[in-house]
């Protein structure tokens, strides 16, 4: 069981943030994002690269958004999408296009896959809200096949001329819009914890690449409050 099913304190945080924003969460993203969110999900299913009648695993799925659109780039594909609210699994079920993916109650932490059995591995905004983020990232690693892609959708702390701005707006907005929005500022303060408090994209990396990950690359997005992070499987030397 994952540190989530053992009710960690961060586990129980998570959860229950999670469950609560479900009927808002699409809506405050595009808000969140200036309505990029959906976007940034397409160049993470572009940059999966999945082969002809491959399969790809998305982590932390929410309302499915990264899913989706990867069985619209790969609709030959094997997609399968997994989250530990089931919640949000129910809701991204529920949308169109749907039936064609395998939605699953799954834990970051302890996937229930065998070795090597994905294509590609993609999530959005889960490593900012796990325990070990290299256990996780491990547990990516184990799943998939030589070769196969890991990408990543995270927030990340601004840096530069604009960080303090940046972090002040963040700071504000966020919480402002789950008020007026959800009537839920409580949870949205945490979002923006989160999305401050996470690591550097060269702290990801560094991480990746102690894991096994080879041919790391990332770019930031959103006035360097978002980023993109790419990596390969190595093939067994």
């Amino acid at each position: 069981m994952s540190s989530h099913d053992r009710r960690s304190p961060k586990g129980r945080e998570v959860q229950r943030t999670f469950d609560k924003v479900i009927d808002h969460y699409d809506r405050m993203n595009r808000l969140m994002t200036v309505g990029r969110h959906a976007a940034w999900c397409r160049d993470v299913a572009a940059s999966a690269g999945v082969p002809p009648g491959g399969s790809l695993l998305d982590i932390a799925t929410g309302t499915g958004v990264i899913a989706l659109a990867a069985l619209e780039r790969y609709p030959d594909s094997a997609v399968f999408a997994v989250d530990f609210s089931e919640r949000m699994l129910a809701e991204a079920a529920n949308k169109p296009g749907a039936s064609a993916i395998t939605w699953q109650h799954a834990d970051a932490n302890d996937l229930p896959f065998d070795d090597e059995s994905f294509d590609a591995v993609t999530h959005g905004y889960l490593l900012r809200n796990v325990d070990d983020v290299e256990r996780v990232l491990e547990e990516q690693h184990r799943v998939l096949k030589p070769a196969g892609r890991v990408v990543i959708l995270e927030t990340c702390r601004p840096r530069g001329l604009l960080r303090y701005p940046v972090s002040l707006g963040v700071r504000v907005v966020i919480p402002l819009l789950g008020q007026m929005v959800a009537r839920d500022r409580e949870s949205y303060a945490y979002l923006q914890r989160s999305t401050l408090g996470f690591m550097t994209p060269q702290e990801v990396v560094a991480i990746l690449r102690r894991v096994g990950f080879v041919s790391i690359a990332w770019k930031k997005r959103f006035f360097g409050t978002h980023m993109i992070i790419s990596a390969r499987k190595r093939w067994p030397s």
